[in-house]
């Protein structure tokens, strides 16, 4: 009669260990039904689920395999499985997979206990850890750090929303972002990234900056905050704000642009989604002459922004139509997947604004960047503590240049 047995195998690591382990079930010829493996500061944990054949013996097994850990000083512990408790385990993989994603600055033992509870309570089992940050010195100034750990979870949580809103509520007790999302396949073969740009990709809100120039900056901010709240209708209140721009002289422009600065992790988030083969695009509510800016320090494919019209080198205050808001941004993103050939599946759309969330909820991945917390509320995911390079660890991707992470 066939047996299924766990092996544990615990130490430190070593080179070579797992062919000595696997070489010693081969020669006891065991079926290997399951098998996992983690490095944590150079301390092995080992698992390997095998399958006694009939007529096979467990204590010829344990010989092999405790003499093959003797000699590299690993700890072994073998445990009997019921056959009826791994076919009820072989059933729980027909559950869906989601993925959890905990980003902060550095992470604590609070913010996985809060997470892995909330797991828990809806009914989602852990199958996996990982983390995806690289290897962080302990000097490293908190501005510059980055903690990432990723949960595999399996099950149907009864009410997604109370999820959602406990995952939310964490992340703003903890200073953490979380991620939820299904684990299918469009997560790793997303091919169109799209960005709103301000406040987005660079850390100011133009319209704000240039009517600081003029002269009325609080009153043009003031306006700005209340539309990217979701408090006041984007294409009025756009119009309203570049009225108030009228007679700016154009040398104000270059200024304005020089004093611009991306925002944090868009160089790393930019070259590796070059490397991975994306097509990325700007879709602003600004304007098309800063958007073109940033589109050559990023090397961006497409730019749809708003044009800002000069005559006898002052602004006219005058919009020129098609405006890029809301539903403008949607439809952009549709026709470019269109054009790419691409399902919205595996399309990424980021923004910060009210005029962001049409854009965001089509998206195969829509992620609220810094946002106001209607748009934090209302968007898929969310990212606040991180840099925009954040969104690399949403796509499941780990840091780059740290071998063995």
């Amino acid at each position: 009669m066939r047996e299924i047995v766990l092996i544990n195998i615990s130490g430190a690591d070593r080179p070579g260990l797992t062919a000595a382990i696997t070489g010693a079930l081969a020669r006891c010829g065991v079926g290997i039904l399951d098998i996992g493996q983690a490095v944590v500061h150079d301390t092995l944990s080992f698992g390997i689920l095998v399958e006694i054949p009939a007529g096979g013996e467990l204590s010829a097994l344990q010989k092999e395999v405790l003499f093959v850990a003797h000699a590299l000083e690993q700890q072994v512990r073998f445990t009997k499985v019921a056959e009826a408790d791994y076919r009820a385990w072989v059933a729980g993989q027909g559950k869906p997979r989601y993925i959890v994603t905990l980003m902060t600055r550095r992470v604590t033992a609070a913010q996985l206990e809060r997470v892995s509870a909330i797991t828990a309570r809806h009914a989602l089992e852990i199958d996996q850890i990982d983390r995806l940050s690289g290897r962080l010195a302990l000097d490293t100034p908190e501005a510059r750090s980055k903690g990432c750990i990723e949960f595999s979870v399996r099950g149907e949580p009864a009410d997604p929303a109370a999820l959602r809103d406990e995952f939310l509520l964490a992340a703003q007790e903890l200073n953490v972002d979380i991620g939820f999302q299904l684990d299918t396949v469009f997560r790793r073969v997303r091919r169109l990234a799209v960005f709103d740009m301000d406040s987005t990709l660079i850390e100011a809100e133009v319209i704000d900056e240039l009517a600081k120039a003029a002269g009325i900056g609080e009153q043009v901010a003031a306006i700005t905050e209340r539309a990217m709240r979701g408090e006041l209708d984007f294409r009025a209140s756009f119009k309203e704000r570049l009225a108030l721009l009228k007679g700016l002289p154009d040398s104000v422009l270059a200024d304005v642009g020089a004093s611009l600065r991306l925002t944090e992790g868009a160089e790393v988030l930019f070259a590796e989604l070059k490397r991975l083969g994306y097509k990325t695009a700007i879709l602003s509510g600004g304007f098309s002459y800063f958007a073109r800016q940033v589109q050559a320090k990023l090397g961006i494919d497409y730019v749809f922004a708003n044009e800002l019209e000069i005559v006898d080198g002052k602004v006219t205050g005058v919009a020129v139509e098609p405006i890029v808001d809301a539903q403008r941004k949607a439809d952009l993103l549709c026709q470019l997947a269109e054009q790419e050939g691409l399902c919205l599946e595996q399309t990424i759309a980021v923004g910060d604004g009210a005029n962001d969330l049409p854009m965001l909820g089509l998206a195969g991945l829509g992620v609220a960047f810094r946002a106001k917390p209607l748009v934090r509320q209302s968007a898929k995911q969310a990212i606040s503590n991180l840099g925009l390079d954040g969104i690399l660890y949403l796509l499941g991707y780990r840091d780059r240049g740290e071998p063995g992470a």
